[in-house]
């Protein structure tokens, strides 16, 4: 006699499944808070399908995204890699194979409409894991990945445009159908299109065109991650890479209500909201949250990126209550808790509430498995800062043991920074000028108040040691009030720091950056400044965080081109 649950899988199976509604359901599990519940269902009918194994990698990169912990990401892996194989063990020959197998039995239409939307279906999942594997990779930021990431989008390219290819020949048959021209049609044409038009309804050929939509506007996105200096590669693979076209097909695909789509919210502040110039993408997320909010009110994820679009609109009180909020809601996940720590640690040192912040980071350090080095950083100085030195430099002492990605530029960083500040013992200024530091590299001051600004400026940044470092700072502080004379005159004196390009060998030709886009601003300064962008990409090499700013330097010249075609 069959066990009971031998019988539940004999009685899963005797009934047909609903995959699409099913995985709908599973993401609303998912944005309701019911993460646990969530992922058993995707779990347990993983293999019924390929859009349910889809689902269930979806909320494993999901996770691995949210935390960066090797563990996640390799499972993450591992499990796209399951679905890929999954999808690829029949999706050759989408139109083809369907026109022979009709051409043989007209009794076969209603099993080759399936057909064709499976197979198509299959193909755009497929590319969508390739785009998830390439992030994946792209996040490690070694240039052996963003190539390996390269290669690995090349193929979602090419899925992608036979699919959009496909469906748009499919939705052309479709139409010429119900408006009545398709008898106006050759017979040649007719019969070569006639099996195609009988197959697909109009409703399956829209949420295919959705959901290639969706996974090619990730795919430019996911171009956008890629260092310019490294694009040259990316697009001798036959490839471009147009953020603002991923946006647009993103935006399309949110209107439907397939389950990848309805997760589209989660995409926006990763990839369109970067501290820069964040206005579109901003207008863009609080569209699709005013929208989603009444479906999910009570949804720690959207809770958590309302945060996001509030802390980028400076509204720093009000980002960290939904950040509480979300950290309230999210008991039982420990990744949306730790996104909503670092969020609220991130604010904290905003406002300058240093006390806040080394709870917040204190507790990551304690808790995540990613980066507790870094942690340990942020934590050494917010503690240093609200004044307990000696425990500081405890933590400090702690950083080098947390130290085990030698190839990481944010870990390289916080045990240099750690190391020097335990040799020469913490000060309370030093440790506030390191705060000062981490919201300038990244791009956080721009959220910070003109009080808070102000008070950077008087009191914080009087270290004689680190006087390069002081006058970057003190630019950028004196940048965000519109001090622009100012500005100027402290990345002067920045980018002329010899004394100090050993200890902080990225200030120079960060300042350098600096002074070519606050030059760049003026008609009659343009060309001088554009002289200093090229300066400080090709002037300097092996400095901290080098990568990031020739991805800035690359958007400054970018704008450039589009103020004064070449």
């Amino acid at each position: 006699m069959a066990g009971p649950e031998q019988q539940q899988q004999v009685e899963e199976k005797a009934e047909p499944m609903d995959d699409a509604e099913m995985a709908l359901q599973g993401i609303n599990m998912l944005l309701n808070n019911g993460f646990k519940e969530s992922d058993e269902l995707f779990r347990r009918y993983r293999t019924h399908s390929p859009l349910m194994s889809f689902g269930a990698s979806f909320v494993s990169f999901l996770n691995a995204m949210m935390t960066f912990e090797e563990e996640k990401m390799q499972m993450a892996c591992d499990d796209l890699k399951t679905t890929e194989k999954l999808c690829e063990s029949d999706s050759a020959g989408v139109l083809e194979t369907i026109r022979n197998k009709i051409k043989k039995s007209v009794s076969m239409k209603s099993q080759g409409s399936i057909l064709v939307v499976d197979r198509l279906q299959r193909q755009i999942i497929v590319a969508d894991c390739q785009v998830y594997l390439a992030v994946l990779s792209f996040v490690k930021q070694e240039l052996s990945a963003y190539i390996k990431g390269g290669w690995i989008l090349r193929k979602a390219w090419k899925m992608y445009n036979k699919c959009h290819s496909d469906i748009s020949q499919l939705q052309e048959t479709s139409q010429q159908r119900s408006s009545g021209t398709q008898d106006s049609l050759t017979a040649d044409n007719a019969n070569h299109n006639a099996p195609l038009e009988n197959e697909v309804t109009a409703e399956a050929l829209d949420r295919l065109k959705g959901s290639v939509s969706f996974g090619y506007g990730l795919f430019h996105l996911c171009i956008s991650m890629v260092p310019p200096h490294l694009l040259k590669i990316i697009n001798l693979l036959g490839f471009p890479g147009d953020r603002l076209q991923g946006l647009s097909s993103l935006m399309y695909a949110s209107e439907t209500q397939l389950p990848s789509f309805t997760v589209m919210v989660l995409v926006l502040p990763f990839f369109a909201l970067d501290g820069s110039d964040t206005h579109e993408g901003l207008l863009e997320a609080k569209a699709i949250l005013q929208r989603k909010s009444l479906v999910y009110p009570n949804s720690s994820l959207f809770m958590f990126f309302e945060g996001r679009v509030q802390r980028l609109e400076c509204h720093i009180n009000s980002a960290l209550t939904c950040f509480h909020d979300a950290l309230e809601l999210a008991s039982d996940q420990r990744e949306i808790q730790h996104v909503c720590l670092y969020e609220i640690g991130w604010c904290s040192m905003i406002e300058l509430n240093f006390e806040d912040g080394f709870r917040a980071f204190e507790r990551l350090k304690n808790e995540s498995r990613w980066s507790q080095c870094y942690y340990a950083y942020l934590t050494g100085v917010c503690q240093g800062a609200s004044g307990d030195l000696d425990g500081a430099n405890g933590v400090f002492k702690d950083v080098q043991r947390l130290f085990k990605r030698k190839n990481n530029q944010i870990e390289q960083f916080a045990v240099k920074r750690a190391d020097r500040l335990r040799k020469v013992s913490p000060t309370r200024e030093l440790c506030i000028l390191g705060i000062i530091e981490v919201l300038y590299l990244w791009k956080a001051l721009p959220n910070c108040s003109s009080t808070k600004l102000q008070i950077m400026n008087q009191g914080y940044l009087d270290e004689v040691s680190c006087r390069g470092l002081k006058n970057l700072l003190l630019g950028s502080i004196h940048k965000c009030h519109g001090n622009m004379r100012d500005a100027v005159q402290s990345f002067q004196l920045a980018a002329r720091d010899e004394y100090g390009r050993h200890i902080n060998s990225y200030v120079q030709p960060y300042a350098v950056y600096e002074l070519g886009c606050i030059l760049l601003a003026k008609p009659e300064t343009m060309g001088k400044g554009r002289s200093f962008l090229l300066q400080s990409k090709e002037d300097f090499t092996g400095y901290d965080f080098e990568n990031r700013l020739h991805v800035r330097i690359h958007s400054a010249l970018a704008s450039l081109k589009e103020v004064v075609p070449q």
